[in-house]
């Protein structure tokens, strides 16, 4: 299996056709067609389907593709960290990052690297917390932001913060909203919770199990904060989040955030990356810059319902 292949493979993928992707690469089709079919005898699998325009990724290309992309973008890492002298980092960091931190950390971050390190070309992917973990075991993306559960267990972690949740509602329904509420009560309100296993569903139902309380009162599963944010802001129920997701809506008063009383829930943060894949001097550089932009924004309340602990440990 050479590179090459990889990167031929990769090329019919994205243009679906043998003759777009020869003429991208400047080969001719019929040596195109050679290496794709030296690859596939390697594999022992069809990686297309031939259809009467263009071609399509059979199953086994489906499961196939990840793995070369993320062979190819380790490839340019290491060539990139040979190059690169550690202080003046430059290339290219695929970063992850949850939907529910989106709005505290990645203008921020976009920010801070631009400024910081202008060499490095930060790429954003906004996903489910349970899609960004088998990108981030594949190689697929650099550095991924992951919450402290059995997710994040397998990857190297650094701690970034710790945020609280809080009963989100409508505003005509709560008639106190600096009023704490107990958890158990917030668990037979009407909820609107992520769908199992992504975001803060795992952490409010241990707790729930934890504490001998029934199980939340969940009325409908949604992923998207977009729709999440729509169906709150319809009187459809609550939620219970961190308040940074629906910050804008907050603070215009179309919502309403309770916190819970003691102990309260809350969730931590960390930044991880695979152990098996080394950090290229960019990234690591982004990691470095990550964790203190996240202890600045926690300190000085920029990230609401955040805090920043000394001395935790990494791992």
């Amino acid at each position: 299996m050479e590179l090459r292949q990889l990167r031929y493979f990769i090329a019919i993928a994205e243009h679906g056709s043998l003759s777009q992707a020869a003429a991208r690469l400047f080969i001719a089709q019929s040596a195109l067609s050679h290496q794709l079919a030296q690859l596939e005898a390697e594999l022992g699998a069809p990686l297309f389907e031939r259809l009467p325009r263009g071609v399509a990724l059979t199953e086994a290309g489906h499961t196939f593709i990840g793995h070369a992309q993320s062979i190819l973008r380790q490839v340019d890492t290491a060539k990139a960290s040979v190059r690169t002298a550690a202080d003046t980092p430059t290339g290219k960091v695929v970063f992850g990052i949850p939907h529910s931190v989106s709005q505290a950390l990645a203008l921020p971050l976009l920010k801070a690297v631009r400024a910081a390190l202008p060499g490095v070309v930060l790429e954003l992917t906004e996903e489910l917390t349970g899609n960004l973990v088998p990108q981030l075991r594949d190689g697929r993306i650099d550095l991924a932001v992951l919450f402290e559960d059995e997710h994040s267990a397998p990857f190297h972690r650094h701690y970034l913060l710790d945020e609280a949740l809080c009963l989100i509602s409508p505003s005509p329904t709560v008639d106190a909203p600096n009023t704490p509420i107990s958890l158990a009560e917030a668990l037979r309100l009407p909820l609107i919770l992520p769908a199992r296993p992504h975001g803060v569903r795992p952490l409010i139902e241990s707790a729930a199990q934890a504490a001998g309380l029934a199980a939340p009162n969940v009325i409908a599963d949604i992923s998207s904060i977009s729709i999440l944010r729509t169906s709150l802001l319809a009187g459809m129920g609550n939620t219970l989040l961190p308040p940074m997701p629906l910050h804008a809506e907050l603070q215009a008063g179309h919502l309403h955030a309770r916190p819970l009383s003691a102990p309260g829930l809350q969730r931590r943060i960390l930044l991880c990356h695979p152990r098996a894949i080394p950090l290229s001097a960019a990234a690591r550089a982004v990691q470095r810059l990550t964790q203190t932009l996240c202890r600045d924004l926690a300190q000085s309340g920029e990230w609401q319902a955040a805090h920043w602990q000394e001395s935790v440990p990494e791992r």
